[in-house]
């Protein structure tokens, strides 16, 4: 099966969101998308992904991140989601994906590539270190949704 890799238009936002609402079903958050074609298609401008897609025009997988500024180190790309549907998983789908994202990284002159992975998620902890990731057991994701912003603001002096 021949697996290509493309960055992403407009018309494929309905299945990536359903490769996202997949991803969240695997991490057992579905409740947390909320998310939606609509709103995606308004921040369009922001929204970077790479599909594999197969010779049917079927999404296999997705890869999508943004571009940040670490202090440390400077620019750098941050892959947000890495998911692939369970049906072309050890078909080095993933593998292809991530290519594509650290030769964006590198094309555009990156410092660094960094994302996050649950800890129960044994297999792609193990995948990501034969790569050659270096994973912080230290940090822990600090996150306020819209509901946490507002109380945030409401509690202090702003």
């Amino acid at each position: 099966m021949t697996i290509t890799i493309r960055k992403s238009v407009e018309e494929d936002f309905e299945a990536i969101l359903a490769l996202v609402k997949g991803l969240a079903a695997f991490q057992k958050m579905p409740e947390r998308v909320i998310n939606t074609v609509d709103q995606m298609k308004k921040e369009k401008e922001l929204f970077n992904c790479f599909i594999a897609e197969t010779e049917e025009k079927e999404l296999a997988g997705i890869a999508t991140y943004f571009f940040a500024y670490y202090t440390w180190v400077g620019k750098s790309l941050y892959l947000d989601d890495l998911y692939v549907k369970e049906s072309y998983r050890g078909q080095k789908t993933g593998t292809k994906l991530l290519d594509k994202i650290f030769e964006t990284a590198k094309n555009e002159q990156c410092k660094r590539v960094r994302w996050l992975v649950s800890e129960w998620n044994k297999p792609a902890i193990e995948f990501y270190k034969t790569c050659g990731a270096e994973i912080d057991e230290e940090l822990f994701v600090c996150d306020f949704d819209e509901t946490g912003i507002r109380r945030y603001l409401e509690n202090s002096n702003y």
